[in-house]
């Protein structure tokens, strides 16, 4: 998973993984869902980022209970 705030256009972009995008859908306004060609969710668009997070500059990642394999 990869995460970049791009300060400039105000844009927090989530990819999920590397597959190419086949589709981008705006499910609500300012979220953009990007689907791969099987239709899966491969990322995420935030547009006006710093509308809607107290701090886009900074990312808090936590692991919670962990599958076992």
């Amino acid at each position: 998973m990869k995460v970049t705030y791009d300060a400039s256009v105000d844009v927090l972009r989530i990819l999920f993984n590397d597959a190419p995008i086949a589709e981008s859908d705006e499910d609500k306004p300012g979220v953009i869902l990007d689907y791969a060609e099987d239709g899966s969710i491969i990322g995420m668009e935030i547009l006006d980022a710093s509308k809607h997070m107290s701090n886009p500059n900074g990312v808090e990642y936590t692991v919670v209970g962990m599958k076992s394999a």
